[in-house]
């Protein structure tokens, strides 16, 4: 059996294209049913649906050989056990540092204040203002992360952006920009040596929509 995790959503509905180029369909669509395991049109390949943080984990200890994560995800898992063949170019965004409207950011940075941060990207925001050697202190959310500058929580947030609809329209701005975001395919190092046969073409299916 295939096992292949992957979250509901925009990565899951980006994915399906891909499937579809290795002759996989899925016998349920996830944000209809609540089953967490479905079947496919191929009986020995299945999917699970998990929280998109919790991806590189299955992958990493093998409850599953193959799935698609954002590059943000890696980048806080570590990355660590995963084998990471391809970027699949799907789910693109980009990770921002953005502050509400009037904030004098540049100011602040430049002042030498020490900033409060609000984000779930704790390791890319602590790397990314060290590298700037701006002081922070990170306050870590799970969600509602534009709430955070408005209410007096932090100063800024570090948080992807798609289309930047969500700070417009609570009146935040992005004023720095720490990296582009997609999703990539990753697979467990050990799986891929034991059933290269039956993962090779799915990998060559990807890889053949990617360049087209």
């Amino acid at each position: 059996m295939i096992t292949i995790a992957l979250s509901k959503g925009r990565i899951f509905e980006e994915t399906l294209p891909l499937l579809a180029a290795a002759g996989i369909t899925p016998a349920e669509d996830p944000e209809k049913s609540r089953k967490l395991i479905i079947g496919t049109n191929r009986d020995d390949v299945r999917l699970i649906i998990v929280r998109a943080t919790d991806v590189p984990t299955y992958v990493e200890h093998g409850a599953a050989d193959l799935g698609v994560a954002g590059k943000d995800v890696l980048l806080e898992h570590g990355g660590d056990g995963l084998y990471q063949p391809l970027d699949l170019d799907i789910a693109k965004c980009r990770l921002m540092v953005a502050v509400r409207e009037g904030y004098d950011y540049d100011a602040a940075v430049k002042q030498g204040a020490r900033l409060k941060i609000a984000t779930k990207y704790v390791k890319q925001a602590r790397d990314h203002f060290a590298a700037k050697g701006v002081h922070v202190d990170l306050i870590k959310l799970y969600g509602s992360m534009e709430l955070a500058p408005l209410v007096g929580l932090a100063d800024a947030i570090v948080d992807l952006v798609s289309t930047g609809g969500t700070l417009k329209a609570n009146k935040l701005v992005a004023v720095e920009h720490i990296r582009d975001i997609s999703s990539r395919l990753v697979l467990n190092q050990a799986a891929l040596k034991l059933k290269r046969d039956r993962l090779q073409p799915m990998l060559d299916a990807f890889e053949s929509v990617i360049g087209k």
